[in-house]
């Protein structure tokens, strides 16, 4: 913003210049000499002191050094004022930054070569600029010189702690490599001025034939977990099929008892009032009456000594 304030005003200054100079032998410019004049020594002033202000924008820090010399303020992001004119100034950006690494070739203890794709998240310490500045340079110096050879470094030897390449599929052994690798870089790269973020496994691919085995293996083992799953499924349903079976056979059971009982009920009934019938008078004189033949008794004598004659009928004839 400033750098382009202060090239208007030199601008502005050139061209105030200009017209003094020709404005007396031009009469097209001789017009604006007045002008030129109210203008040109506000330019002056704002271009000179343009060079006393430093601004710093959003998610970076400056360093400046004087005739070669790092100095050791650190100029956080805003405006700065006063400042040494004679400063010559770095920029670096403070902000999270991702390096990309593709298809790295890492070795296991069986000298297979596997290949990773991982990703680095850091960020510049910037109260560590100035060293920054003065070890090592700017900031893709600070990301080519550190941390690309030895994250490079690091891994293969991360790589030779596993014993088989297939174990590189293990998710594991992937978080143990990202906390070891997190923890070495860190405790490498902190006292340069980089702060560490984040190691991020994105792929692993793994010899040809080491990955088709891990295939088969996976496909072997997801049959096998769909048989269990069948095979718990069918011996539930012969679960649910004896108790359906043993609930309906004790209702049977219940519903044969609930019949016995009432025909043992009804049976009582039945005895109790038989026999309750049997000694009545009623009853005797009901079963007399059944007994009867319709044949009315005779009687013989005289008008006044009726004799109940208790023959049969054979007997009398």
């Amino acid at each position: 913003m400033f750098e382009n304030i202060q090239t208007v005003a030199f601008f502005v200054i050139m061209v105030s210049i200009i017209i003094l100079f020709t404005g007396k032998q031009n009469t097209k410019l001789g017009a604006f000499t007045g002008l030129a004049k109210m203008a040109i020594a506000p330019a002056i002033v704002l271009f000179s002191a343009l060079f006393f202000v430093q601004q710093v924008p959003a998610g970076h820090v400056k360093v400046a050094a004087l005739f070669g010399k790092v100095q050791e303020q650190v100029y956080a992001e805003g405006l700065h004022f006063p400042v040494n004119p004679l400063y010559a100034w770095n920029k670096y950006d403070v902000r999270q930054k991702t390096i990309k690494f593709d298809k790295m070739g890492v070795p296991s203890q069986d000298q297979l070569i596997s290949h990773f794709d991982v990703s680095l998240q850091y960020r510049l310490i910037g109260s560590r600029t100035p060293e920054i500045k003065k070890n090592t340079g700017t900031a893709i110096d600070v990301v080519n010189i550190h941390v690309v050879p030895y994250f490079r470094s690091l891994i293969r030897e991360q790589g030779k702690t596993v014993a088989n390449a297939e174990e590189f599929y293990s998710e594991s052994v992937q978080n143990r490599m990202q906390i070891e690798m997190m923890s070495a870089l860190t405790q490498k790269l902190e006292p340069i001025g980089i702060e560490m973020q984040g190691i991020l496994i994105r792929n692993v691919i793994l010899p040809p034939f080491i990955a088709k085995a891990v295939e088969d293996k996976k496909r072997r083992e997801q049959e096998a977990e769909k048989q269990k799953a069948e095979l718990k499924r069918f011996s539930t349903e012969q679960e649910q099929k004896i108790a359906t079976a043993n609930a309906e056979f004790e209702a049977a059971k219940l519903e044969e008892q609930k019949i016995r009982l009432l025909a043992d009920a009804e049976a009582y009934k039945i005895e109790k009032i038989n026999k309750a019938a049997q000694q009545s008078p009623a009853y005797i004189q009901l079963k007399q009456i059944e007994a009867w033949n319709g044949i009315l008794p005779k009687y013989v004598g005289g008008e006044n000594m009726p004799i109940l004659d208790l023959r049969t009928q054979a007997q009398r004839n």
